[in-house]
């Protein structure tokens, strides 16, 4: 669990010491526009996941959403998830590798 919250902190600049501490590596370069990317991955991934909910919701109340469009909407927020998730598994297991070194 500790990698996780190390890996949100990271993600939302909470904790400045590690994110200075990451920019010395591989050239002096800065991690925010990595942290801003992944920031915005998951505020369209949020965005999706809300328009699937109302299509939803709008098709249930039965207030003129079409089958299609509720069933689009949801894919695309279903596959806005599995990405995120395979970035999280895959940050995570990075992570893990990096804290097995031996120096």
């Amino acid at each position: 669990m500790q990698s996780i919250a190390a890996i949100a902190q990271a993600v939302t600049g909470q904790d400045s010491h590690m994110l200075s501490s990451l920019s010395g590596v591989g050239g002096g370069a800065s991690p925010a526009p990595f942290a801003g990317f992944l920031k915005g991955a998951l505020t369209s991934m949020n965005a999706l996941e809300q328009r699937a909910s109302t299509a939803t919701q709008g098709l249930l109340m039965g207030t003129g959403v079409d089958v299609s469009q509720a069933m689009i909407a949801t894919q695309k927020a279903d596959t806005a998830f599995e990405f995120a998730l395979a970035v999280h598994s895959k940050a995570v297991s990075a992570y893990q590798q990096v804290m097995n070194l031996q120096f």
